[in-house]
């Protein structure tokens, strides 16, 4: 077996079944509530369910890697749209893929170049992060590097964390924005720091979009990687891929669905791969995904159900916890009056309600641990559910 299966550490939710398997809640306590998976619970829309079921027919052939024109297609004309792009080609800048998860792990396999054994690879990610990053450097032959998310700086990833020596060696740099879990959107100045920093060391930025549709300001979506590389002139997006996925913007976790755009030349290699990896999408998924890509209305109302949990939850807890609301996404990244991990047992224990310690989502470095004096909270229950959580999360709280 793979030797670098060993570094691997358990998944968070793993690691949540360990931490709670010496607990039982309270007998006299309501109904559980489940805050702990970032798995959008609202309803999928009754067109997209349709179109998946009369497409039923296409179960009787193969698909293409590349996936279906069609497809393809809807995907540019949606990115031009929604980042202000002059341009995207769907035959050479898109690529649709088997949900984002799959793609950024898979990436990696695909981008990082180990023939330099005197030189050790690196991946830089974002610190706390989603653990598919790490999991995808380990398992490519590199060596992750973290940059720390701090309150103090707003949950900037400052790249003066690290040194020079380790930007020589990085090839990837992982990027989430919106980011999860602390809902930071990274603004035009820090793309343009990352992108100076690729033009000097040439790795390349995977830039993971997925929560891009879940923000709070009509007028205001936030930024993309590809709008960014527009306004400073990179034509054809060089080293720069985006990631992003209809799970949370569609409520359609199940269906696996999402697509990679930009540097043409990259992706014709992680073209090739996904040819010898067997990546192509369930043609009935592919025609399914292209009426959802192709609709807002049900995206503007999914919006306003995570816009009045968030406004209920800051009402709830404002005044007992330093809660504020993120750019964008679905999480609430909160700061604790003890342990993230002690929190979460006695929300467990005495509420009923399951959240994630930010411990499981980080890791130590620079001399500490970003994530260890918080939780993640996921809004994705339905309204009522949420604010009778948030209810429990705050009398338990005063209890500090």
């Amino acid at each position: 077996m793979n030797p670098s299966l060993e570094n691997l550490q358990l998944y968070p939710f793993q690691k949540l079944t360990k931490l709670f398997e010496d607990l039982v809640p309270r007998d006299s306590l309501p109904t559980p509530i489940g805050l702990h998976i970032g798995e959008p619970r609202h309803s999928t829309p009754e067109f997209i369910r349709q179109e998946l079921i009369n497409s039923l027919e296409g179960l009787a052939h193969y698909p293409t890697v590349l996936g279906a024109g069609e497809l393809r297609a809807s995907i540019a004309t949606w990115l031009a749209q929604r980042y202000h792009l002059s341009a995207i080609d769907p035959d050479t800048e898109v690529i649709p893929v088997n949900g984002s998860r799959e793609a950024l792990f898979s990436f990696a396999q695909a981008v990082i170049d180990t023939d330099h054994k005197a030189i050790q690879p690196a991946v830089v990610c974002q610190n706390p992060f989603y653990q598919i990053y790490e999991g995808a450097a380990l398992l490519a032959g590199a060596t992750p590097y973290f940059l720390n998310q701090l309150p103090e700086n707003n949950f900037s990833a400052d790249t003066a964390q690290l040194p020079d020596t380790v930007w020589e060696r990085t090839q990837l740099v992982y990027i989430c924005s919106p980011n999860n879990p602390t809902g930071k959107v990274l603004t035009l100045d820090e793309w343009k720091h990352l992108f100076d920093l690729s033009d000097r060391y040439g790795f390349v930025i995977a830039a993971d979009e997925c929560y891009s549709e879940i923000y709070f300001d009509e007028g205001h979506p936030p930024l993309g990687a590809l709008e960014a590389a527009e306004k400073f002139g990179r034509s054809g997006f060089p080293r720069l891929v985006v990631f992003s996925s209809l799970s949370k913007r569609s409520n359609v976790p199940g269906m696996r669905s999402g697509f990679v755009a930009g540097d043409a030349t990259i992706l014709r290699k992680f073209l090739l791969y996904r040819t010898y990896h067997g990546s192509a999408m369930n043609p009935a998924v592919q025609a399914a995904s292209t009426v959802a890509w192709s609709d807002e209305q049900h995206v503007a109302e999914n919006r306003k159900l995570y816009y009045e949990k968030f406004t209920g939850a800051m009402h709830i807890l404002g005044d007992t916890l330093p809660v504020s609301m993120p750019d964008a996404g679905f999480y609430l990244w909160l700061r604790t009056p003890v342990s993230g991990i002690e929190f979460s047992r006695r929300l467990y224990r005495e509420g009923n309600v399951t959240v994630l310690p930010g411990s499981y989502l980080a890791r130590e470095a620079h001399g500490m641990d970003p994530g260890e004096d918080f939780v993640r909270i996921a809004l994705v229950a339905p309204v009522v559910e949420c604010m009778e959580a948030m209810e429990r999360i705050r009398d338990i709280a005063r209890k500090f």
